[in-house]
């Protein structure tokens, strides 16, 4: 009974987080001091994407990159961008199965994680806090997969 239950757990796939770290971070304030004397009233631009890098057979560094533009009038008042990153163990599943797991779950394990340090560094930075509102990364990575499809279904068009 308890070699069928070893067997069947080495079966199951599994997913683990082996590390979880900042890669890098770039803050500007181009127009301070300046920006500091004027009402906030920003207009915020956010941009996320993903970075991917296979390791080895099993293990999975992701990055989710978050650049962030606060803008008063045509001032920038402040740039950031975060790269945030993990390594990821994935054992056992097909690749299939792996493509939404690195698009979508990975980036949603280290959404609070960038969330945080754009929150502390934009505070430091002598703004006002920022929490960035959540974000559907199911949504986003379906879209990128239907992008895909209409790309490829073009390129065979022609």
């Amino acid at each position: 009974m308890a070699e069928e239950k070893a067997a069947a757990e080495k079966q199951q796939p599994q997913f683990m987080i082996q590390k979880i770290y900042t890669k890098d971070i770039s803050f500007e304030t181009p127009s301070s001091p300046e920006v500091f004397r004027e009402e906030w009233k920003p207009e915020l631009d956010l941009q996320l994407t993903n970075e991917y890098k296979q390791l080895d057979d099993n293990n999975h560094d992701v990055t989710l990159v978050a650049t962030v533009t606060a803008k008063l009038g045509d001032k920038t008042a402040f740039l950031i961008e975060v790269k945030q990153s993990g390594i990821f163990s994935l054992i056992g599943y097909s690749n299939e199965e792996i493509a939404p797991l690195i698009g979508n779950h990975c980036p949603t394990i280290l959404f609070p994680y960038i969330r945080e340090v754009i929150s502390d560094i934009v505070l430091k930075g002598g703004f006002p806090q920022l929490v960035l509102a959540p974000v559907n990364f199911d949504a986003l990575y379906m879209n990128q997969v239907e992008q895909a499809k209409q790309a490829a279904a073009k390129e065979s068009t022609h």
